[in-house]
Parts: C-alpha cells; structure tokens; sequence
C-alpha cells in the first residue's frame, strides 16, 4: 500500500450509522464484522476520544476472528501483533507517535505492505506516513454504554465490509 497523506481526503464509497445501546452492540458489529472475507486484509482506523471504545470494538472483533488469551492495549508498544484462525492481525496505537522516523525504524512500513487485518487507533498522530484506509470509524461515546458510531467506506475493501 503506497504512503499517502493526502489520503484524508479521499472520497467515501459509501457510509453506514449505526447505534450502540450496549457494550452487547459492540460485540455484535464486531462478530458481523468478522463475519466478512474482506475484513482478513481490511486497514480499518478508529477514531473518537478517549474512551470512545476504539480499543473495546478492536477486542471484540480480535475475539470474533479467534485471538484467544489476553488482548491488551498497545499504547506504549505501538503495535501488537495476533494470530488468526486465518492469517494475521496488527492493532496500533498512535496516540504517543511523534515522530515519523519511528515508522520506518519500527518495521511499520512492511507490516502496511504485508498482508492481513490492520486496525489502528489515533491515526490522525500518523497521517502523514498511513496509507489509505479501507474503513474509517467514527465513535462517539454518549451516556454509560451508548455510542454513535458512523462508518465510512474509502475503497471496495471497506464498501465490503459496511
């Protein structure tokens, strides 16, 4: 996947709202998610506020495609790699990234270019060197457990998996 910051801006395939009254709503999008061929390659980005529940809707769906032990956040290890049932997942956390000499000298280059899921939390911190995500979603926390969530298709990968 080619380096892209102009990427931002790209246009939306198509978009999705949906609305979580329960952490039980998560975990049914994130199992539906799983669900789908297209998610095995996806770059999908999460975005929203501390607390939004980017790293809950990544545990869920990590679940759903067979990680089995602990999923844990990476928010000081960058990245966290897991095992599949089939192929691959890299969860990021850029909420710390500061500096872009970090993604080449971390290997984040290669794991972009390799194949599997890729989903990444923060990645406004790290615009600059992310190619274009398939997905993008939007979380918004509301009261307790309520969330607004939009998703948003920038290529046929993420079209796929609305």
């Amino acid at each position: 996947m080619p380096e892209n910051a102009a990427c931002s801006h790209a246009p939306i395939l198509g978009s999705r709202l949906l609305h979580w009254a329960s952490e039980d709503d998560c975990a049914a999008c994130a199992a539906a998610m799983a669900q789908r061929p297209e998610v095995a390659q996806a770059y999908i980005e999460l975005h929203g506020h501390l607390g939004a529940g980017k790293t809950t809707f990544v545990r869920h769906l990590l679940r759903a495609l067979g990680v089995q032990g602990r999923i844990k956040s990476p928010t000081y290890t960058v990245m966290e790699p897991y095992e599949l049932r089939q192929g691959t997942a890299a969860h990021f956390d850029f909420y710390r990234f500061t500096d872009a000499r970090e993604w080449a000298d971390a290997g984040f280059r290669e794991v972009f270019a390799g194949p599997g899921l890729k989903l990444a939390e923060w990645p406004e911190h790290a615009a600059a060197v992310l190619p274009l995500a398939d997905l993008r979603m939007h979380l918004e926390a509301g009261t307790a457990d309520v969330r607004s969530v939009r998703l948003d298709a920038l290529t046929p990968r993420g079209l796929a998996l609305l």
